[in-house]
């Protein structure tokens, strides 16, 4: 899953990506929402509230959602420099490492979380707007932008495009294996956007019942996913 990359990949493998690391996204986004009342991953939502302060002169808050949106690219520049790293020295599980990297500092945050008192909530959306932009920068590379487990706004826009394209092959008849194709694609974004859903749901009864333990789960479940395709590249380099 975390391994082959591009054209190289099975759908099987897209599909794992899309409801592991989406569920994970949508955990964290949500439970930071429930915890300090920012989206850290929702970049159409910020970038429409910093045009909104900005119009109407509250530029304190406005700098607050321009912060949050540059601190998302800043994750996904770190992302980009560390694969674009690996890549030059063929390191097969560049991506995997970049899974780790991200499952460490959401346990450091979490510790933050936790343990931390003042300041805490800035830190939180801060730190979770950098990891989202760092995962969704990993997951677009490596399925070669076929899934995004924080962008819900292009999967939607991507089940209505695939949901008028069945329409359009069922009315011109012959063109099956068309149909076919769309259909594998509407699969794939309905489950990243329910795999967001539910994992939003989780995150929020999750945080609310156990505060910032809920992030080192998530870190838990990160690392689930790294460790196993960061050993079987390991183990096909010796071979």
């Amino acid at each position: 899953m975390l391994v082959h990359h591009g054209e190289s990949r099975s759908l099987q493998a897209d599909r794992h990506l899309a409801w592991s690391l989406a569920g994970i996204a949508g955990g964290l986004n949500a439970a930071g929402f429930y915890a300090v009342g920012l989206y850290s991953s929702n970049m159409t939502g910020n970038v429409s509230a910093l045009a909104d302060h900005g119009a109407l002169g509250d530029f304190g808050p406005g700098l607050l959602f321009l912060a949050i949106v540059l601190t998302f690219i800043g994750g996904a520049i770190v992302s980009t420099l560390l694969i674009n790293a690996g890549r030059r020295r063929a390191r097969a599980g560049i991506y995997a490492f970049s899974i780790l990297a991200e499952a460490v500092l959401l346990a450091a945050l979490a510790a933050v979380d936790l343990w931390l008192g003042v300041g805490r909530g800035a830190l939180l959306v801060f730190g979770l707007s950098f990891l989202m932009g760092l995962q969704n920068a990993v997951v677009t590379r490596l399925s070669n932008a076929r899934v995004r487990t924080t962008h819900v706004t292009g999967m939607v826009t991507d089940i209505g495009i695939e949901l008028g394209n069945l329409a359009d092959n069922a009315w011109h008849r012959g063109r099956q294996h068309v149909s076919d194709f769309n259909r594998e694609k509407l699969v794939l974004h309905g489950q990243t956007v329910l795999s967001f859903l539910g994992g939003g749901v989780l995150g929020v009864l999750g945080y609310r019942a156990m505060g910032g333990w809920l992030l080192f789960i998530g870190a838990g479940l990160l690392l689930a996913l790294a460790i196993p395709a960061l050993l079987a590249t390991r183990r096909h380099a010796v071979s």
